[in-house]
């Protein structure tokens, strides 16, 4: 199993997440995504695509203090994240 450093869906850093991270049908943690993101071995928000990914996150970190331009560079890559690409493959 591959340990990320960020969140697979969002980017968001994984040591951040305050639940210690996703977690399997099972109950099994996992370290690929956040609890935000997925739990219960399914996405917490299916339907949303990459784009509106980019934009919700570019939200949260505005609402924490960052600037627009800083935003802006830390969700320039959502799209290329494990989630996406799975999604883009099917």
């Amino acid at each position: 199993m591959t340990l990320f450093k960020n969140c697979q869906s969002c980017g968001m850093p994984l040591a951040k997440d305050k639940n210690g991270g996703r977690t399997e049908h099972n109950g099994q943690k996992s370290g690929m995504y956040r609890s935000h993101c997925y739990e219960n071995g399914e996405f917490v928000q299916p339907a949303i695509s990459a784009a509106e990914m980019k934009l919700l996150v570019e939200n949260k970190i505005r609402e924490s203090g960052f600037p627009k331009i800083m935003a802006k560079l830390f969700t320039r890559n959502i799209h290329k994240l494990e989630r996406w690409q799975e999604h883009q493959q099917r």
